[in-house]
Formats: C-alpha cells, sequence, structure tokens
C-alpha cells in the first residue's frame, strides 16, 4: 500500500514522502491516527495544497517539544508507594504514574512519551526514564521511588 506522510514518522519517512507499508499498518494505525494519506492523484493534489500549513505545524510541534526538553533536562521526581519485603512495591509505577508526576513539577507530559522498554518499575530506587517528545527529540528524567510513610 503507497501512503503519503503528513508528518514525520519515526523509521518510516518525513512529511510528505510516499512510502510502502503493510496494508494492515496503513489502514489501522498511519490513516486513523492522520499521520497519512493514500497516495492516489487528489490525495497528491490536496497534500500539495496543504504542504505549507502541515510544514508550519511539524516546525511548531518541533520547537515546542525542545522547550519541553530544555525544561526537563536535570529534572527529577520523587513517586512514594507501599513498599513490601527487601524493597519490592505492593504494585508497580507505570507509565501513567511517570507522567503525572512529571506534569505536577510543571512540565505536560502524555503517558505515550514516556518509555519504559522493560516494563513498570516495581523495586524502590533511582531510574533514568527515557521520554520521546518528538520524532527528533528524546529527553531523559530521573525518577526516585520511594517508600510510602
Amino acid at each position: 500500500m503507497e501512503l503519503i506522510l503528513l508528518e514525520k514518522v519515526t523509521h518510516l519517512g518525513n512529511l510528505g514522502e510516499k512510502v510502502k507499508v503493510r496494508p494492515g499498518y496503513g489502514r489501522n494505525y498511519l490513516i486513523p491516527q492522520g499521520k497519512a494519506l493514500p497516495a492516489t492523484t487528489r490525495n497528491l493534489a490536496v497534500f500539495e495544497a496543504r504542504r505549507a500549513e502541515l510544514e508550519k505545524a511539524q516546525a511548531e510541534h518541533l520547537a515546542h517539544a525542545q522547550s519541553r526538553t530544555t525544561k526537563l533536562s536535570g529534572m527529577s521526581v520523587m513517586i512514594a508507594r507501599k513498599v513490601g519485603g527487601e524493597g519490592r512495591l505492593f504494585g508497580s509505577v507505570s507509565a501513567i504514574d511517570i507522567a503525572e508526576a512529571i506534569t505536577a513539577a510543571g512540565v505536560e507530559v502524555a503517558r505515550q512519551e514516556v518509555r519504559l522498554p522493560t516494563g513498570p518499575l516495581r523495586q524502590i530506587g533511582e531510574y533514568t526514564i527515557a521520554l520521546h517528545l518528538h520524532a527528533d527529540v528524546d529527553s531523559s528524567v530521573t525518577v526516585h521511588v520511594v517508600a510510602e510513610e
């Protein structure tokens, strides 16, 4: 399936590129999320008419992500949880908890931007958490998981 990308998609392409993807990826993710259009002659004309608008929106999104990463540099948040034996948590600290803690500290972060490749945090300690704010912008935050008093 051939698509025209309406924004930069990591590991796929940049704004305006024609890409070939599997039909399911295009139908179920890229098109419904507004990241791409089917590569028809009509859609090509529509895209070219909107190109300047889309490039401006992408530049604004990138600038916003870069401003957030400067605010996030060196940031540290503390999350308190109930702890059992040997420092293990009752439950876990998920991406939602981390995003809420960072937002409470003053920088808006969505759950989808928090990267936990090994899954939720299940022990007390200090963790460096990666944040994917934009296709070109990554940042990190230190999260201290402590015992609740």
